[in-house]
């Protein structure tokens, strides 16, 4: 069992969390290029919040690609997804579904963002974010 400490949110650690390696469809590497190209505004701002370890000291991956699908954001040492929910998923609430299932069935934790509240109310975003880690990932004796 691994106990190490990735970082510390408000003097709260924050433990490693293992998943193993994940599938990853290389055929879609391209597409995740193209899609951290476009930018959509919602992720830029989000990305100028964690990019270069300037949130806590934790690694973010930008349009990573697991299994058959691309996420948002990745979070590889805890094992975290963060996707941003924008027009972009209207009409594919099942797909959105079925990539949850995948996801957590891998043992990772996915967490949501209304692409409007990012564009609003950032700042809350961020805080509600660092509740989320300190709250799933903050105790070791539970992961």
């Amino acid at each position: 069992m691994n106990c190490e400490i990735v970082t510390y949110i408000n003097d709260k650690p924050i433990y490693r969390r293992s998943v193993g390696i994940l599938p990853a469809n290389k055929a879609l590497v391209n597409r995740a290029r193209a899609l951290r190209k476009a930018g959509v505004l919602s992720e830029v701002l989000f990305w100028l919040q964690v990019r270069n370890n300037t949130f806590w000291s934790i690694d973010f991956d930008r349009q990573r690609v697991i299994g058959n699908f691309i996420v948002d954001f990745y979070v590889k040492s805890i094992g975290l997804v963060i996707e941003i929910d924008g027009s972009s998923h209207d009409g594919k609430e099942e797909f959105d579904e079925d990539r949850e299932t995948f996801l957590k069935d891998l043992g990772l934790k996915v967490y949501r963002i209304p692409d409007s509240r990012v564009k609003h109310n950032l700042f809350t975003v961020m805080a509600e974010l660092e509740e989320y880690i300190v709250s799933e990932f903050g105790n070791f004796s539970v992961k």
